[in-house]
């Protein structure tokens, strides 16, 4: 077991809004978090305005795969963040969930998806606050 928190963001296609939210928490948490993404439908690659979104901030998401939520992956972790998943997304007592309403950028080019990167950041930041705090108080 790691003695650092793990997050895991979930949305159906795992190639827009987790992962952008996942590049944020990498970015912004360093190693002091674990990261995770993952779907309840992948697609087959990253979206690529996602992709140049995140490149304009210089943040690489590039080499991300989408990846299958697997129920192990959700039950081990300690922050599960959805993005309208809806039913897909596995519930587990005790866990701390959040679930986050945003536009979804499939299909958007790149002008749609800034805002949208712009909002994830902002809530990745406030996520990366209140886990710096939680580990404070511990």
């Amino acid at each position: 077991m790691s003695d650092k928190p793990s997050v895991l963001f979930v949305c159906v296609h795992n190639a827009g809004r987790s992962q952008m939210a996942a590049g944020w928490l990498r970015h912004l948490a360093g190693d002091t978090v674990e990261v995770r993404s993952a779907g309840s439908a992948p697609a087959n690659q990253i979206n690529p305005a996602a992709v140049e979104a995140m490149r304009e901030v210089g943040i690489d998401i590039s080499d991300q795969i989408p990846k299958t939520l697997e129920w192990e992956t959700a039950e081990s972790s300690d922050v599960i963040v959805t993005m309208g998943c809806g039913d897909a997304c596995p519930v587990f007592p005790g866990k701390r969930y959040e679930d986050w309403q945003l536009d979804d950028p499939a299909g958007q080019g790149v002008e749609a998806v800034r805002p949208i990167r712009d909002d994830i950041r902002t809530r990745v930041e406030k996520l990366v606050a209140e886990l710096a705090a939680g580990r404070a108080a511990d």
